[in-house]
């Protein structure tokens, strides 16, 4: 794998991680949603602790997306910049091969 794909398949992975936490995001906002419905006259006493439980595990998985998208995302960028010219070379190279 060259440079360039790696900086490629980097950036897919920082793509996929942003997605999954919007992903979880949604997911808060719809576990929310049935929460305040169910206080407002269910009164279901499972679906107040589960959805609870449940809430509580995709705020902390979320969390942990959160930090794992900025570090990977701060790699990728390092890995950009340090090859950088290298990067550049093969595309150059690889836009000449286009117009042959």
């Amino acid at each position: 794998m060259d440079k360039l794909q790696k900086l490629e398949l980097m950036n897919k992975v920082v793509r996929e991680l942003e997605d999954l936490q919007n992903s979880q995001t949604a997911l808060i906002t719809k576990i929310s949603q049935i929460e305040v419905d169910n206080m407002n006259g269910l009164n279901d006493r499972r679906l107040e602790k589960d959805l609870g439980d449940m809430h509580s595990k995709i705020a902390e998985n979320n969390d942990a997306i959160t930090e794992i998208f900025a570090y990977f995302e701060s790699k990728r960028d390092e890995y950009g910049e340090k090859n950088r010219s290298a990067i550049e070379a093969i595309e150059a190279a690889a836009a000449i091969d286009a117009t042959r």
